[in-house]
């Protein structure tokens, strides 16, 4: 029976397939880009490296098949992006030109701007998140128990995340974990979505 545990530096490359094989508003992305490793360099990695006591997975049989990562505190997250995950990862990604941009050089253009994390609206939700399973796991309560676990361990009142407006089923997946809506200027091709913390 596949159990939640905290995440370990050997689940590295499991997470970062778990996240490109689900990065495509829940779909495969592999091969959209130069790198799969894009994906996790921008959505799991910089979490798990950072805040390794935020990192659960779902191991199946030893192999890390879902995980949740994420942190307390985004201001912070965001300041320790810059000055310790950016010259961790180098020279792998160009710094992009201004827009028009490719769709890569678009997704690179998040990696070098990580203060687009600090959105205005989402007071009292200072940590966030981000959760992925691979398919044959999805629905089947493990989610849940990573946001639960999640929710267990963080040290702050609240907890937000951005998702694809266009990611129906996930909504749905959230909408039932009683996530609601954290209206805020300007969201984008995102729905922020935010839920308090047990106290």
């Amino acid at each position: 029976m596949p159990e939640i545990r905290l995440y370990r530096p050997t689940d590295r490359a499991a997470i970062y397939d778990i996240c490109v094989r689900t990065a495509d508003a829940g779909d495969d992305a592999r091969g959209h880009y130069s790198t799969d490793d894009l994906m996790g360099d921008l959505f799991a990695g910089p979490y798990a490296h950072l805040e390794p006591d935020l990192a659960f997975v779902v191991d199946d049989g030893g192999e890390a098949v879902g995980y949740v990562v994420g942190t307390s505190d985004t201001p912070d997250f965001v300041h320790r992006y810059r000055a310790e995950w950016i010259p961790l990862v180098g020279d792998r990604y160009p710094v992009p030109p201004p827009p028009p941009r490719t769709p890569e050089q678009d997704m690179v253009a998040l990696h070098f701007n990580p203060e687009r994390m600090l959105v205005d609206g989402l007071d009292g939700y200072p940590a966030h998140l981000h959760i992925d399973l691979l398919p044959p796991y999805q629905g089947r309560g493990f989610g849940r128990r990573l946001i639960t676990r999640f929710l267990s361990a963080v040290d702050a009142p609240g907890v937000h995340l951005g998702m694809l407006t266009a990611n129906v089923k996930a909504r749905g997946f959230y909408d039932r974990l009683g996530f609601t809506v954290l209206p805020v200027p300007d969201p984008g091709p995102l729905t922020y979505l935010g839920i308090k913390t047990p106290i």
